[in-house]
């Protein structure tokens, strides 16, 4: 199947009822930031990219899988925020020490254009792959941290 463009009302349609409240307000929130969205039909379901700054850089997708409606950061700039990191929520931290490592900072195998990310939570030091990183399933614990996050990227790139 090919990529194809769709409508943010199509794609919240896709959400489950239990999210779309959430994925309403984190996409106004976005748009009110000064993100710019995009929404496609993927082979593995719809995708919501949103990105902010000049040149256009993501900040966030919204994406679908079995389990559930995910939300994945690219927090570039984790560096300038790294006390909002040790109040993420346990299932959060799972997720961040599930995700693979960045094979470049690791075993400098990656390409030389990919950057990961290394950081701290607790006493744990994670290096791992910016695109999957922080991907997070949408649940009642995760969304105001994810809420969170995303108005900490955004707010940080504004002033870099």
């Amino acid at each position: 199947m090919a990529q194809e463009k769709i409508g943010f009302e199509q794609f919240l349609d896709a959400v489950d009822a239990d999210n779309q409240a959430f994925i309403q307000e984190l996409h106004t929130g976005l748009i009110d930031s000064g993100c710019k969205a995009t929404f496609e039909e993927k082979k593995s379901g719809y995708l919501a990219s949103y990105k902010y700054g000049k040149p256009p850089r993501a900040v966030a997708n919204v994406l679908f899988r079995k389990k559930g409606v995910l939300v994945r950061i690219y927090g570039e700039h984790i560096g300038q925020y790294p006390e909002f990191l040790q109040t993420l929520p346990e299932e959060m931290v799972q997720s961040i020490e599930s995700a693979g490592i960045c094979k470049r900072l690791v075993h400098n195998t990656c390409s030389p254009k990919c950057a990961g990310y290394d950081f701290v939570i607790g006493n744990e030091r994670y290096q791992k792959c910016r695109y999957n990183c922080f991907e997070f399933l949408v649940t009642d614990i995760s969304k105001s941290c994810i809420t969170s996050f995303v108005e900490r990227e955004i707010q940080t790139r504004a002033v870099v």
